[in-house]
C-alpha cells in the first residue's frame, strides 16, 4: 500500500523477506508490553464481524462475489479507536481487524451451499446456519496450528500473504494518522443513501433494462447498485470486462440463438415445461443458460483445482514436514508472536467435529459423515491456509475444493445407500462444514501473518476470532432466512449462483436427472478459455448472472480504469487515488448492504415505505441517469485532492 500520510512510519523491510522469519522484530517486538484482547478489541471486533458477515452474505447471494474484510477492518479499528476511544494501540486494531475479517468467511462459507438446501424445498434454519459455521470454523482455527511456524515464519518472505501484508500497511499508516476511515465512511454513508432513495423510498428504479424487438427480444439493462459499482471497481477493468463479456455471450448470442430455433419448436423443450417461442429472454436464461453457466463454472473450478494441485500436494507435504520438524526442533523461548494455542484445542476440534456431525440431529451426517468432514476439513484446511500465502483469501478457490469434496461425499453417501432427499441433505450440510473450514483456514492463516508481522499473539487471534465467528454466524444466518423471506433464494432478485451450482451437482448424483448437454456446453466453453489463457471463472459468472449484474460490474471497472488514466504519468497519485477508491468502494459496499438488510426487513414485515415511485415518474431513462451522475460523483471524489 502506498502512504496515505507522508509523515507516516512505515513497515521495515524485513517484514517482506530478506532474512529468516525467526530473526525478524515485529512492528511492535515483543519486549514491548501492549494491551491486545482487550474489552474494546473483543466487543469492536465482534461487530465489525457480524457487519461483514451480513454484509458478504447479502452481496455473495445477489451476484456469487465476496469483498475483502480484514483491510476495511483495519482502516475502522484504527479510526474509531482513535476518534471515538482515544487510543492508539496497533495491537488492538490488529485484534479488530482479525476479528472483522473473519465476517468475510463465515460468509463465503456459507453462501457457497447451504442455500442449495431451500432451492431443494427443504428448508435452512438459522440454528441450521450457526451450527454449520461454529462446527467448521473449530476445526477451519484450528486445524492449522500445527503449520502455523512452518508456513508464517519458516516460509518468511517466500509465502507473502498479500492482504495480510496490506492489512499491516493498513494498521501501520492508520496508526500514525492516515486518512482511510475517512474514505471508508464516506462510502458507508453514500452507498447507504443511495440505497435508500432507491431501493427504499423508490424515488428512481434499481434496474434499467431494454428489450430489443427485432433480435429475438433478448436483453440488455443495467442493475444501478452502489454495491454493484463498487465490487467493478475494487476488481477491477480487467476481471470485471471478462464477467461482461460472458454476459455478452449469453444475452447477445446463446439467448438468440436457442429464441430462434425454439420459434420452429410448438412443444415444450426439457428441462423448460413451456414452449421456447413463449418465453422471454429472462425464462430462456432461467431455463438453458444457468445449465450452461453452471456446466462452464463447474469446469472452471476443476481446471482451477487441477492447476492448483501440485501446490495442493506440495503444500501439504511441506506443512506436515514443517509441523514434525518443528516439533523436534528448537526449545527456543516462546515469546508473544510465538504462542501457538495448545495443541489440545486441535485434537478437541477433531473430536468436536466428529461427534457433532455424526450426533446432532439438524446435521445427521452419520459416523460416515463426521469421519468425512475431519479428513476433509483437515486436508483442506492446511491447503486452504498456504494458498492464500500465495493468491491472497479473495482468491482463495474454495469452491473448486467444495466442489471437490461435493462429489466424493454425494458419491460415497450414494453408494452407502444413503439416497434421496436425505441423502442429497447428509450431502450438502457435511461439505457445508468443510467450505466453512476451508474458508476460516485461509481467513485465520491470513490474519495470523499479519498479527506476526505487526507484533500480536496467534493463539489470542485465534481464539476471538472463533468467538467472534460464532456470534457473527447470527448475522449471516439471519441475512440467508431473511433474503429467501422477502425475495426468495434462487429469484433473479437473490439468484445464489454457487448454491444454485451446487444444487445442480448434488442433484445429478442422486438423481441422474440433469439436461448434461447443456452443463457439457458450458464446460467446452471453460476448456476454451482455458485454452485461451482466459480467467475461466470470471467468464463462467457472466454466463450464469443476469447480464444486468454484469453491466454494472463492468461500469465500476471502467471507472477505476479512468481513475488510472488520470494519473498514469504519476505513478504515486495512481496508488493513492487506488487505495482511496477500493475504500471508498469497499464502503458503498458495506452501505448498500445494510440498507438492503433493513429493506428486506421491511419487505419481509410487509411494511412499504415506497413512497417515491408517486412523486418522480419511474422510467428506465431517469434511472439510467441517476447512476450515470452517481458514478461520476464517484469518479470526482477519489480523482478530487484532500482538503489539508
Amino acid at each position: 500500500m502506498s502512504d496515505l500520510n507522508k509523515e507516516a512510519r512505515k513497515l521495515s523491510k524485513d517484514a517482506y523477506g530478506g532474512i529468516k522469519g525467526e530473526d525478524y522484530i515485529p512492528f511492535i517486538p515483543s519486549t514491548v508490553v501492549m494491551p491486545e484482547m482487550t474489552g474494546y478489541s473483543i466487543i469492536l471486533g465482534i461487530l465489525f464481524a457480524v457487519l461483514f458477515a451480513a454484509a458478504n452474505t447479502y452481496l455473495g447471494l445477489k451476484v456469487g462475489l465476496t469483498i475483502s474484510a480484514g483491510i476495511p477492518g483495519a482502516i475502522l479499528a484504527t479510526g474509531l479507536f482513535k476518534a471515538i476511544f482515544k487510543r492508539n494501540n496497533i495491537l488492538e486494531a490488529n485484534f479488530t481487524a482479525s476479528l472483522a475479517a473473519v465476517g468475510e468467511s463465515i460468509a463465503g462459507g456459507i453462501i457457497f451451499i447451504l442455500p442449495a438446501l431451500i432451492l431443494f424445498g427443504m428448508g435452512l434454519s438459522m440454528l441450521t446456519v450457526i451450527i454449520v459455521t461454529i462446527i467448521g470454523g473449530f476445526m477451519g482455527c484450528y486445524f492449522i496450528t500445527p503449520v502455523r511456524k512452518y508456513l508464517i515464519v519458516e516460509e518468511h518472505g517466500s509465502l507473502i500473504y498479500p492482504e495480510a501484508m496490506a492489512q499491516s500497511e493498513v494498521l501501520v499508516i492508520g496508526s500514525e494518522g492516515g486518512k482511510g476511515f475517512k474514505y471508508m465512511i464516506t462510502g458507508i454513508a453514500t452507498g447507504m443513501l443511495y440505497k435508500l432513495f432507491s431501493g427504499g423510498f423508490g424515488f428512481w428504479k434499481e434496474s434499467a433494462t431494454y428489450i430489443i424487438k427485432p433480435y429475438e427480444k433478448t436483453m440488455l439493462g443495467i442493475d444501478t447498485l452502489a454495491s454493484l459499482l463498487g465490487v467493478g471497481f475494487i476488481i477491477g477493468l480487467e476481471t470485471s470486462s471478462l464477467m461482461f463479456a460472458g454476459g455478452i455471450v449469453a444475452w447477445l448470442g446463446l439467448i438468440p440463438l436457442i429464441k430462434y430455433f425454439g420459434n420452429f419448436i410448438p412443444t415444450a423443450v426439457f428441462p423448460s415445461s413451456v414452449p421456447i417461442i413463449d418465453m422471454s429472454a429472462q425464462e430462456v436464461w432461467g431455463s438453458y443458460i444457468r445449465y450452461i453457466g453452471a456446466g462452464a463454472v463447474a469446469m472452471g473450478g476443476f481446471i482451477s483445482l487441477a492447476r492448483s494441485m501440485p501446490t495442493i500436494i506440495s503444500s501439504f507435504r511441506k506443512s506436515l514436514a514443517g509441523m514434525l520438524e518443528g516439533e523436534h526442533g528448537s526449545s527456543k523461548k516462546a515469546d508473544r508472536i510465538n504462542q501457538d494455542a495448545p495443541i489440545i484445542w486441535l485434537i478437541a476440534a477433531a473430536v468436536f467435529g466428529f461427534l457433532a456431525t455424526w450426533l446432532i440431529p439438524s446435521i445427521g451426517g452419520g459416523i460416515i459423515g463426521g469421519i468425512l468432514a475431519v479428513i476433509f476439513c483437515f486436508f483442506f484446511a492446511v491447503v486452504s491456509a498456504r494458498m492464500v500465502g500465495v493468491i491472497g483469501a479473495s482468491n482463495n478457490p474454495v469452491s473448486g475444493m467444495t466442489i471437490a469434496t461435493l462429489l466424493i461425499v454425494a458419491t460415497i453417501f450414494k453408494l452407502t445407500g444413503n439416497v434421496g432427499d436425505d441423502g442429497i441433505r447428509m450431502s450438502l450440510l457435511v461439505c457445508g462444514i468443510v467450505c466453512v473450514s476451508t474458508a476460516v483456514a485461509g481467513g485465520v492463516a491470513q490474519s495470523l501473518k499479519a498479527s506476526y508481522i505487526i507484533g500480536g499473539t496467534p493463539k489470542k487471534i485465534q481464539f476471538g476470532m472463533f468467538i467472534a465467528l460464532g456470534i457473527a454466524s447470527i448475522g449471516a444466518g439471519a441475512t440467508v432466512i431473511l433474503m429467501q423471506n422477502a425475495y426468495g433464494i434462487g429469484s433473479d432478485a437473490v439468484p445464489a449462483p454457487q448454491a444454485t451450482l451446487m444444487k445442480l451437482i448434488v442433484e445429478g448424483i442422486m438423481t441422474a436427472q440433469l439436461p448434461w448437454t447443456l452443463v457439457i456446453i458450458g464446460a467446452a466453453i471453460a476448456i476454451f478459455c482455458a485454452i485461451a489463457k482466459l480467467p475461466i471463472l470470471a467468464v463462467a459468472l457472466g454466463l450464469y448472472l443476469p447480464i444486468t449484474l454484469s453491466t454494472a460490474i463492468f461500469i465500476g471497472g471502467i471507472v477505476r480504469k479512468l481513475v488510472e488514466i488520470k494519473f498514469k504519468d504519476n505513478e504515486e497519485g495512481k496508488n493513492e487515488a487506488s487505495e482511496k477508491g477500493i475504500l471508498l468502494a469497499s464502503g458503498l459496499v458495506a452501505g448498500d448492504a445494510i440498507v438492503g438488510i433493513f429493506i428486506g426487513i421491511m419487505a419481509a414485515l410487509n411494511i412499504s415505505i415506497n413512497f417515491g415511485a408517486k412523486i418522480v415518474p419511474q422510467s428506465n431513462l431517469i434511472t439510467f441517469i441517476i447512476f450515470a451522475l452517481f458514478c461520476a460523483w464517484v469518479y470526482k471524489y477519489i480523482t478530487s485532492k484532500d482538503k489539508k
